[in-house]
């Protein structure tokens, strides 16, 4: 992607594909993208003075294309100017001008946009070079069930039991997924544990909640990322549920995977 017409574009069908996943009831979910380097912002002509919700030096000079709060996922692709922002991050990294839309149709960013902001800075600060960072935050109705299971609230537990049905899984997603035990929503607590974990894995379950993937390659590359998780949690699910009674893979075949793939994992 070299455009903000490009990013739009992505985040439009990211959008579309997460609402066919079930993963953003309502106004549920957001997503972000941050960029090393200005894009054009004629769409978004009204510019306002903005306080960030987390201090984030390491983006100072960066613009972050963000959701609006209480904008619907789904409805990105045909109305981008009424759903998102650009958020143009100051060099002390508190303050921002914050451009839109004269059609928004929200009054501020997400409310979680300050975890957005925690884990865009972590990853640019500790990987000099990147120039562009993508986050989506969903609510994938198979990963937030598994996370009520007291047995898999442990990201060892959590990864083998969706990693376990097909081998895809594995290859796509090595570390798993980091599993976050529940905090409130929008709290420093969650913004904490989630940058943290975000340094080790693609994917944080934040438990009876939802999940953010990161990835370096856009919107529909993060998305991907969610479509092999949640599918392994599916398979999961409704095996415990009764729906059947497989064993999934069967250690030496997870081995035989590893070996054939040259997965570097330590889950098993």
């Amino acid at each position: 992607m070299t455009t903000l017409a490009d990013i739009l574009t992505e985040l439009g069908k990211a959008g579309r594909r997460l609402d066919q996943l079930h993963a953003c009831e309502a106004q549920a979910g957001n997503m972000s993208v941050a960029l090393a380097q200005a894009p054009d912002l004629s769409l978004f002509p009204d510019a306002e003075d903005y306080v960030l919700p987390a201090v984030v030096p390491a983006l100072a000079g960066w613009t972050v294309i963000v959701t609006g709060s209480g904008t619907r996922l789904r409805d990105v692709a045909d109305e981008p100017a009424a759903c998102l922002a650009a958020v143009q991050i100051d060099d002390d990294g508190v303050h921002a001008v914050l451009h839109s839309a004269p059609t928004r149709s929200f009054a501020r960013p997400t409310s979680e946009f300050n975890s957005h902001l925690g884990v865009h800075a972590d990853q640019v600060a500790r990987r000099p070079g990147l120039g562009m960072h993508t986050l989506v935050h969903a609510q994938p109705r198979y990963l937030v069930a598994l996370s009520h299971i007291p047995e898999l609230v442990d990201t060892t537990a959590m990864s083998r039991a969706i990693t376990r049905w097909e081998p895809e899984t594995l290859i796509q997603l090595p570390d798993g997924v980091g599993v976050l035990p529940f905090a409130v929503p929008g709290s420093r607590e969650l913004m904490d544990g989630n940058v943290a974990l975000l340094r080790t894995h693609q994917i944080v379950l934040w438990c009876k909640h939802g999940i953010m993937v990161r990835s370096d390659d856009g919107p529909l590359s993060a998305v991907d990322k969610v479509e092999y998780a949640e599918t392994g949690a599916t398979y999961e699910y409704w095996n415990r549920s009764g729906a059947g009674s497989g064993q999934g893979l069967t250690p030496d075949e997870i081995r035989a995977v590893i070996a054939a793939f040259g997965v570097q994992t330590s889950l098993y």
